[in-house]
């Protein structure tokens, strides 16, 4: 779908929301795999991690209400975004880890595979959600083993816009705050709770992340 197709629907949509609230609706990740529903998490506690976000994932820097891209960050000033992506993640698991408590000690290695926040433009109008994908791995400290399937986990963020992001923004809530204590959340969700995380159902804007 062209870009300029896919930000109108943005923009239609997202009135339409305005006008008659979001519905809830089924996004890619809402249901767990079969093989991962009612299985008990595993328990392990986390000695170290790693976190990987990948020099392929395209940034993209444009003022558009749906700039394409696997990188869309402007929660710091301009720079290197894998770094600020990968900081961001870090920054979360290091304040997960000490909340997980396990018998095994394991490392945990992150790979970012989508971190797809919002624009100047959409920020501050029409407003969207933050699309954040990883993937993760438990090995075995002791044995260097694989503990289970790698996992894939989609940890999507309602973003707040317009007068309640400025808001936000002036009492220190910002889009890295607000997002690093979201990834905390999430990963002490994988770790702790059976199935893991379960994706929040964010509305028709939610369903522009997927076309």
């Amino acid at each position: 779908m062209g870009i300029l197709t896919k930000t109108l629907l943005g923009v239609i949509l997202a009135f339409s929301l305005t006008a008659c609230g979001s519905a809830p609706t089924a996004s890619r990740f809402a249901t767990p795999d079969d093989t991962m529903v009612g299985q008990a998490p595993p328990d392990v506690w986390v000695e170290s991690f790693t976190v990987s976000v990948p020099r392929s994932l395209k940034v993209n820097e444009r003022n558009l209400y749906y700039p394409r891209g696997d990188i869309v960050w402007r929660g710091e000033p301009r720079g290197d975004r894998h770094a600020q992506v990968k900081a961001i993640f870090e920054a979360g698991l290091r304040r997960a880890t000490p909340r997980v408590s396990g018998a095994t000690a394991v490392r945990m290695d992150v790979q970012v595979l989508r971190f797809h926040a919002l624009s100047e433009k959409a920020r501050y109008t029409v407003g969207g959600v933050h699309d954040i994908d990883f993937r993760y791995r438990l090995v075995d400290i002791a044995t260097g083993q694989q503990i289970g399937p790698t996992k894939e986990v989609n940890a999507d963020l309602d973003a707040l816009a317009g007068q309640a992001a400025m808001a936000a923004e002036g009492r220190g809530d910002t889009q890295k705050a607000r997002i690093t204590a979201h990834l905390e959340r999430v990963f002490v969700e994988e770790l702790t709770r059976p199935g893991g995380h379960v994706t929040a159902k964010l509305g028709l804007l939610q369903q522009i992340n997927d076309l």
